[in-house]
């Protein structure tokens, strides 16, 4: 028997599959024996109780075909034309594939801009945790119809690693068209070896990136080096596997060459250090001693429970929780803007859609947003 793995281990997976692994070069129509096998993988995580979220690229290469376009570089607004055509063909054939074994598929596409701007980060974070919670499988690619060059990933890689951040996964999983990392190119130079774990990223390890590896796609083995350092900075696990094989997850899980690189924590860890140490608080909240045990207790931190609102911050962002003595007690990334919560203070969180018009969050600040900082 294999000894366990990240892989094997983890409650919440993202897998990433590349252009070159999908769509045949040759034809320009999706690999459709690779796909199935990669759907019984993913299928076999789930069955296993593990959940899965797929980061898929496909849709340029498919669409250029559909609409006849030439082959080398596109200008932007073909590459756009070619994925708003492509990506109604790469959603079908998952809807296809997955539904026949009564998987629910749902379709999310993501710019630069919604995990770098607070409130769409936070939206997309929601809509990821509600798909996920109702058991449908995400399939994720860039939104290349819309995207400019100035708000692009330009490569799923880093789309991956940040969906991985987004929703607090354990493991991500980049199928590639090399094994892993080298410690030279493996096709100019015979003597490279496969470096199998990673667990700090130095610039050593950096200088090994190189370029990229293959014609097709656009990311190379530098971008999945920068995607380690989002995923691992998370406290995700990611690895580096060669995906061109059938059943390239099962070949993973069994085994197979392959460069782990490894967090120093957990996710939840991570998320919590980040919370704590990064992110300057706006404000402040100042609770009873009922919320203050509550909070200790590992809950999360109701409206009624707050008796004060200080400073100005918009949802999402960091503030820090005071005791009735002014004392820190935690920070937390709040749920409300600074008027809203401020009309809020000792409300009933069944109040809170007659009080602001629209059904909010029942928590000011979820546990899953909150450290506790100050001593018990």
């Amino acid at each position: 028997m294999n000894a366990p793995t990240p892989l094997t281990r983890a409650r919440r997976i993202v897998v990433k599959v590349g252009s070159a692994l999908l769509v045949d070069q040759a034809t320009g129509q999706v690999n459709r024996p690779w796909l199935e096998t990669l759907i019984e993988d993913l299928l076999r995580l789930r069955e296993r109780r593990q959940q899965v979220i797929l980061v898929s690229s496909g849709a340029i290469a498919l669409g250029r075909r559909e609409l006849k376009l030439p082959s080398g570089p596109l200008q932007l607004e073909q590459s756009q034309a070619a994925a708003a055509v492509g990506q109604i063909a790469l959603a079908h054939i998952y809807k296809e594939l997955l539904g026949a074994s009564g998987v629910t598929v749902a379709q999310v596409l993501l710019t630069l801009d919604d995990s770098e701007r607070r409130r769409r980060y936070l939206n997309a974070r929601a809509t990821l945790s509600a798909l996920i919670d109702l058991g449908a499988l995400p399939v994720i690619n860039e939104n290349d119809t819309v995207a400019t060059t100035e708000i692009r990933y330009g490569d799923n890689d880093r789309l991956a690693a940040r969906v991985a951040q987004m929703t607090s996964a354990d493991c991500l999983l980049l199928l590639s068209d090399v094994s892993g990392l080298y410690t030279a190119d493996p096709n100019l130079d015979a003597s490279a070896r496969l470096i199998p774990e990673v667990r700090e990223i130095t610039p050593q390890i950096e200088a090994m990136g190189g370029g990229s590896a293959s014609a097709v796609g656009t990311g190379g083995m530098a971008t999945k080096i920068a995607a380690a350092k989002i995923a691992t900075s998370a406290g995700c696990a990611m690895a580096i596997a060669a995906g061109a094989p059938l059943h390239p997850v099962r070949r993973v899980e069994e085994g197979a060459d392959c460069t782990w690189f490894l967090p120093a924590s957990n996710p939840e860890n991570a998320r919590k250090q980040w919370i704590a140490n990064s992110l300057r608080p706006s404000g402040s909240l100042t609770i009873d001693a009922g919320a203050l045990q509550a909070l200790r207790s590992g809950k999360s931190l109701l409206p009624a429970g707050v008796t004060a609102v200080s400073g100005r911050f918009d949802r999402g962002d960091t503030v820090i929780v005071l005791d009735n003595t002014g004392t820190e007690i935690a920070r937390g990334m709040v749920a409300y803007n600074d008027r809203d919560a401020g009309r809020l203070v000792g409300k009933r969180s069944a109040d809170i859609e007659n009080l602001l018009g629209f059904r909010g969050r029942a928590e000011m600040i979820h546990r899953d947003d909150l450290v506790v900082t100050g001593s018990p």
